[in-house]
Parts: C-alpha cells; structure tokens; sequence
C-alpha cells in the first residue's frame, strides 16, 4: 500500500493516509497528509482526489485513519454510531457519485451488525479499518478485471484485432481510482494487448480533467495518445479517427442512463450520429438500483469560479465581470445512446441495438 514507479492517488499505511493533490498536476506532483474524516471531506469537496472509486476509498480511509488510534470511551453500539455518522458526513461531500453512498452504506451495516456482538469499542473501529483497507486492494483488481473484458469485447465487436483507436473523456485511470483504472482501464488493456492504434482524449474543460490528468496518464505509461479540443470530437468522429468512444461513470440508474463528467452526453449524440459504438466501463458498485432512470440522479453544480477564472477557478479572471454561470458537473446520457456496459462481473449488453439493459438481471447472474 506503499509508494511504488506506478501512479498512484492515495499512499496509505495503517495510520497514515496520503493524497495526490491533482489540482497541481500536470506541472507538480505534491501529496498532502489526511488526519482524520474533516480532512477527507475537504480533499474530495475541493477536488484534491477525484473520480468516483477513489472518492470512496478516500473517504473510508480518512475516517479509517481517524479511528485508528482514537480515544474512545463509549459502548460498542456507541462506537458504530460515530462511524456512521462520520460516513454520513463524508458522504455529503459530493452527492453524484454512487460509489461513496454504496460504500458508506456497507460500511454502516458492517459496524452495526458488528456491535451486536462486539465486547468494546476499540474491535469496531478495528472492523472498520481492515474493510477500508479491503476496499483498496479491491479496486485494483476490479479495474483490471474490466479492462480485460473491455479490451476483449471491443476487439469482437469492432472486427479488428490491430489498429484500434478510441476517445476517452474527463479521467477514469490510475488518478481516479486505486490503480489502473476504468474506462483508462481498458485503453491499458488494449495497449498491452498490441491492438491499440491511439488514445485521444479531450481537455474535458472546465477542470481541464483530460488535459491535466489523462494526457499524464497516457505520456506516463507511453501510450500513443492525442489531446483534442472538447468542441473537436465531432470532427474527429466525421473523419474516422476513431472507431469508439470509451467513457467512465459516476452512477448508472438501473435502466442503464449514466451520469457522468458534463460533456459526456454531448459525445454519445456525436457518436450515435457517426455510427460509432459508445461504451460505458465503471465497477457494479456504480450502478444504483433503486433509481428507476437518470432522471432521479442528483447533479452536482459546481463553483462559478470555474468557468469565469482560468485553471478550473484556481487562475486569473477570463471571463465577464457580472457575467452569470450554470456548472453542471455531470451529464446523464440515456442508455439508448450506450452501445454496452463494461464490469468486473462482465459486458452488459441489449438484446438488440435499439434494446434495453437488464441490468438487475445481470447483477443478479454475477453473484
């Protein structure tokens, strides 16, 4: 859970958690020090950490962090209520991502059905930890699991088994999650695979995701990639540069429409006007069940700072005093725009192009 040559956003050690302050990236690689569930909440608020999966995990091990050597008087039963309440918390620091909710929800029925049984305080704390922990080790694997169903099930569809480019939008790689990544994941998968012709990305403006982080990403694993302008992707469709688009997700509703970084949706109409396959890759615990379509999913807005200042609100004033702004954080692309929903567990397919996903049939087969 140490330092190593790869990529990493969060550095833990029992006791210690370290996060890549991504606001600096590309130019500096600066990692701050989180103490206790406070610190957490401010990192994933203020966008030191981001990307859905390792918005979770950061916040678990915050409070992991924070419990670890806490001073604790109270009953077992006690000490799962501060947990849960802390979750509470951390959970308010971001409200699209499913991830963190669905984590926090575990968790919370973990400590409670712990303390049912537990003789102190101190051995709920210690639960926690050991499943924030898990959570770290976890994601890795899952990651790489859905590259290598992604790499392969566009490969089949696509006909081709060399010369395959795609785009990809905002950042869903090793900065995103806990290592190697979701739809980043998969572009890996093909560049390991021999089959990838290039990677393009997007500047994914206002936060300049694609540009900061992605582009790092792929000049730091030497994939052969190219940056475009978000208003280029039409272009590129139009003259066949590429053969997919492959984007992440922050919640998927069980008819399959996914929230995902603003602009996204803006692609997938692209796409389907050029005939080209979209894709959608994210871990089951992105999908959410108990929302019937994209319509109940809640968008984040974020600061008018960054679409009036200049490095996502943190540069010099670029735009007209007095000027007012509408900053979505995400957009909801409806699954009849998505070719295909990539997963640890496996692809999410339709029946027929002009289908739907049975995607609470699908959980349920994987179990």
């Amino acid at each position: 859970m140490g330092e190593s040559s790869a990529l990493q956003s969060i550095l833990y050690g029992r006791g210690a958690l370290r996060l890549l302050d991504q606001r600096k990236l590309p130019l500096e690689e600066v990692y701050i020090d989180v103490k206790d569930s406070a610190d957490g909440w401010n990192a994933i608020r203020d966008m030191v950490v981001r990307g859905a999966p390792a918005i979770a995990i950061a916040a678990a091990l915050s409070l992991a962090v924070e419990v670890n050597d806490h001073d604790f008087t109270g009953t077992p039963v006690e000490a799962a209520s501060f947990v849960s309440k802390k979750l509470e918390y951390l959970v308010s620091s971001r409200p699209t991502a499913v991830n963190l909710s669905d984590a926090a929800t575990k968790l919370q029925n973990l400590v409670s059905r712990t303390a049912e049984t537990a003789k102190d305080a101190k051995s709920i704390f210690q639960v926690f930890i050991e499943a924030a922990e898990a959570m770290l080790v976890d994601d890795v694997a899952d990651n790489k699991a859905i590259g290598s169903h992604g790499a392969e099930f566009l490969q089949r569809q696509l006909g081709s088994s060399r010369n395959i480019s795609v785009l990809t939008h905002c950042n869903t790689g090793s900065l995103a999650t806990a290592g190697y990544g979701t739809a980043l994941g998969v572009i890996r998968a093909l560049h390991s695979g021999g089959v990838l012709e290039k990677a393009f990305c997007t500047e994914t403006r206002p936060f300049n995701q694609g540009s900061r982080l992605t582009a790092f990403e792929l000049v730091h694993d030497k994939i052969p990639a190219t940056l475009i302008a978000d208003s280029a992707a039409a272009a590129l469709m139009n003259n066949g540069q590429v053969q997919a688009v492959i984007v992440g997700a922050d919640r998927i509703a069980a008819n399959g429409d996914t929230a995902n970084k603003i602009g996204t949706y803006n692609l997938s109409i692209s796409a389907k006007h050029h005939g080209m396959q979209f894709y959608v890759a994210a871990p089951v615990t992105s999908i959410d069940l108990s929302l019937p379509s994209g319509k109940q999913i809640v968008i984040e807005e974020r600061s008018p700072k960054e679409l009036l200042n200049s490095e996502g609100g943190l540069g010099k004033q670029v735009a007209a005093s007095g000027i007012s702004v509408w900053n979505p954080a995400f957009d909801v692309t409806p699954a009849n725009l998505i070719t295909a929903i990539i997963t640890e567990k496996g692809v999410i397919t339709k029946s027929d192009p002009n289908g739907s996903f049975d995607i609470k049939g699908f959980i349920e087969c994987a179990k």
